[in-house]
């Protein structure tokens, strides 16, 4: 199991800004859980919690082994933590937490379709075999492309992009967003709820509509909330 972790300063605003943007509370506490139709988002108030990805799993010894040897590895409470050298923590818990196995949302997010994770990456032929040591396989793109899409069995998604490629705000992590021509409508509801807007991207459009946008959770986790 795969989480979006997010921490936060103040709890209370993070509960509010998933509420906003119609996310469903699975649990205020213990973890704090939000969800959407085929996303969990975990909620950290621990003042050491760092955005990142939290990976459920019995054991993660054998990974542990291998991945030591491409980067430092951390132990924290039931299990470990690990940079993937370009600012996203993903965190190994050794244990079963009772995740909700209905992801259905009647109402869905107000982001739209979710399509991964997405980071910037400096070097991605350092960074891809830290992926792949944790079950993850290249779906798209390779080294020299400058683009590269990695998936998880369970199918959740990580692409990695060389610098200077992306005109506007990048944020390690973000999540990644895809509405096409309903994006506008998105961005629609976002400003109804009152949701902060970090950009306004105008980039990719000949008249200077705005049809791209990125917003921030409270913790700093960035979301592209793009038409394609």
């Amino acid at each position: 199991m795969i989480t979006i972790h997010t921490p936060t300063n103040e709890l209370s605003k993070s509960i509010a800004f998933y509420s906003d943007l119609n996310y469903e509370l699975v649990s205020a506490s213990n973890p704090c859980l939000f969800k959407d139709a085929n996303t969990f988002i975990e909620i950290n108030p621990d003042r050491y919690a760092r955005a990142g990805l939290k990976m459920y799993k019995n054991s993660w010894a054998s990974e542990i082994q291998k991945v030591e040897a491409l980067t430092k590895v951390y132990k924290v409470a039931n299990g470990y933590m690990l940079n993937e050298l370009n600012g996203c923590w993903i965190y190994l818990i050794e244990n079963v937490f009772d995740f909700p196995t209905n992801q259905s949302n009647s109402s869905p997010a107000i982001p739209g379709v979710f399509v991964g994770l997405s980071l910037e990456c400096t070097d991605m032929e350092l960074s891809v075999p830290i992926w792949e040591i944790l079950d993850f396989e290249t779906v798209q793109g390779d080294f020299s492309s400058g683009y590269m899409t990695l998936a998880s069995a369970e199918g959740f998604r990580v692409s990695l992009m060389k610098p200077l490629t992306c005109p506007h705000l990048f944020f390690n992590p973000s999540m990644t967003f895809f509405n096409g021509k309903d994006n506008l409508k998105v961005i629609e509801e976002i400003r109804k709820a009152d949701v902060k807007i970090t950009e306004e991207i105008t980039h990719f459009n000949t008249e200077g509509i705005v049809d791209n946008i990125i917003i921030r959770d409270p913790g700093g986790y960035g979301f592209f909330i793009f038409n394609d």
